[in-house]
């Protein structure tokens, strides 16, 4: 059964959210200020790290860590000279 989760952080300014999708093939989807900048696939619980910049000046390089499994999924924020955060879940 597939179900859709929900994550968010704000982090300089910018809004960073995840949604991972479970099933036999787990799929994550980063948006940051609301456009799409990552999208990745894993196959069960693996986790995967998505890629992203933040549109700052320079642009700022982060990722997005996500564990589709097993049990609830979660995400964790990281970017360059900061701890990784943990981002909140969604409810919607």
């Amino acid at each position: 059964m597939r179900r859709r989760h929900h994550f968010h952080i704000d982090h300089a300014g910018h809004s960073v959210s995840a949604t991972v999708q479970t099933g036999r093939t787990a799929v994550v989807e980063v948006l940051v200020d609301g456009k799409e900048t990552g999208h990745a696939t894993t196959h069960h619980d693996h986790p995967v790290t998505v890629r992203i910049e933040l549109p700052t000046d320079p642009p700022m390089k982060a990722s997005v860590r996500a564990t589709p499994g097993p049990g609830i999924p979660r995400c964790v924020f990281e970017a360059p000279a900061i701890e990784p955060h943990i981002m909140s879940p969604r409810p919607y």
